[in-house]
């Protein structure tokens, strides 16, 4: 997908936390592992639940900065973030979903984060360190919440 305008990237990064809830429930299903399958069903509600955050977003936002173009920095930084569907989580254990599901939130954070640095325009770098802040709010509450559910 070419990512134009800042809609488009949100739209995309909505997009991939659907995604990744669904392969989620698709591997809790086949997973043996009762720990891990609890884990991925916990992740899929996550992920839905991001899904639904970000649309918010993209919701209240004003037009005109959904609409700003994005130009240089794709061109220069392809957003690389790891394909859901690529990784097998109905064979994974607890350790190796964990370093998927952390993998694919430091990379969305690596491109907002980036963009709200090299963005000039005070509407969009408004909007974009507001959802960088929200990656970071609920990558940090979703560790918490592993680590506390694989001490149990």
């Amino acid at each position: 997908m070419e990512i134009k305008t800042y809609e488009e990237l949100i739209d995309w990064v909505r997009n991939m936390h659907a995604l990744l809830a669904r392969t989620l429930e698709e591997g809790a299903v086949g997973n043996r592992n009762e720990q891990a399958r609890a884990l991925l069903n916990y992740l899929a509600g996550h992920e839905k639940e991001l899904e639904r955050i970000t649309q918010e977003f993209e919701r209240q936002a004003a037009p005109n900065t959904l609409h700003t173009r994005l130009y240089d920095y794709l061109t220069r930084s392809p957003m690389r973030v790891p394909d859901p569907r690529d990784s097998h989580f109905s064979s994974l254990g607890f350790e190796d979903i964990c370093k998927e599901i952390f993998a694919f939130h430091d990379r969305i954070i690596e491109i907002y984060r980036s963009l709200a640095e090299q963005t000039g325009i005070p509407e969009t770098h408004e909007l974009v360190k507001s959802l960088l802040e929200m990656e970071e709010h609920e990558a940090m509450r979703l560790a918490r919440q592993v680590a506390s559910s694989q001490d149990m």
